[in-house]
């Protein structure tokens, strides 16, 4: 693993997108396995760090980096919109590109500068067939055999996303736990509840798998904007509007773009001693 001078912890970084926050370790010049309890540990708001999602940097012959992440929960997650631009970000200042190739469990994806401190990634094609998602058995994905009838979409993990008329009025705390575990979806799912606001604009709330609520997420802020393009809702260029600000989403024939902010907070160290205390 990478050290710093004097010391044998694990150093990081705090970063978040729109008030989704991630732990980023970077192992490009040496990498140690991490453990399901040593991310769950860190995870921890009181007793770690805490995360939405915790995101390890690896070298990759023909790509700036390979980026792998993980749920607070310790599972991993092929997919973090937010994470990635976030990390995009830290290498183009680090290096002074302005486009990078980042590959992840979803593929190769683009990312770039997007002018005023904005970044752009390109989260790849979404995955629309129930096998792809995946479902646990063959259906129509943009509605679902649930009440209320949701959109299935995989975007490198799964999501089902249900349309309602206010969504601030949706108890997500027990609707995401309901949905996240349903038997349709065999690797469980995120959950997104959108409200249409024009064609042009949507609000939603977030449910992330093996997480919970967040203030924001890249991969599901993608799905509801697919979601909402095919079932003609809205076109497929949108303003996401999230707890924590907002996102531009534009499903281009290439592959789904999203544009955001993302923030450096600090960078740290875990102890040895806490690294040890993890059984």
């Amino acid at each position: 693993m990478r050290k710093t001078e004097n010391t044998s912890g694990l150093p990081f970084m705090k970063m978040h997108g729109l008030g989704n926050d991630f732990v980023v370790i970077d192992q490009r010049k040496g990498s140690a396995p991490l453990s399901a309890a040593l991310v769950s540990a860190i995870a921890d708001r009181h007793w770690g760090v805490g995360f939405d999602q915790l995101a390890v940097i690896e070298a990759e012959d023909g790509a700036d980096a390979r980026l792998t992440f993980y749920n607070s929960d310790g599972s991993l997650s092929a997919a973090c919109g937010n994470a990635t631009r976030c990390i995009a970000r830290f290498i183009m200042d680090e290096t002074g590109q302005n486009a990078l190739k980042l590959v992840t469990e979803r593929g190769l994806l683009l990312a770039e500068d997007a002018g005023n401190g904005l970044t752009r990634v390109n989260m790849g094609a979404p995955l629309l067939d129930w096998q792809e998602v995946p479902l646990a058995e063959a259906m129509d994905t943009l509605e679902l055999p649930i009440e209320g009838a949701p959109v299935a979409t995989g975007m490198g993990n799964p999501h089902c996303t249900f349309f309602v008329d206010d969504a601030e009025a949706i108890p997500l705390e027990q609707f995401g736990q309901r949905y996240e575990h349903h038997p349709l979806y065999p690797e469980r799912t995120n959950v997104e509840v959108v409200q249409i606001l024009s064609d042009s604009e949507i609000r939603l709330r977030i449910w992330e798998r093996g997480t919970g609520i967040t203030s924001a997420s890249g991969s599901c802020s993608c799905a509801a904007a697919v979601a909402a393009a095919r079932r003609g809702l809205t076109g497929r260029k949108v303003t996401v509007r999230v707890d924590g600000g907002t996102l531009e989403i534009d499903w281009r024939d290439d592959g789904v773009w999203m544009t955001g902010p993302t923030a450096h907070v600090f960078t740290g160290e875990f102890t040895q001693s806490f690294l040890d205390s993890v059984k």
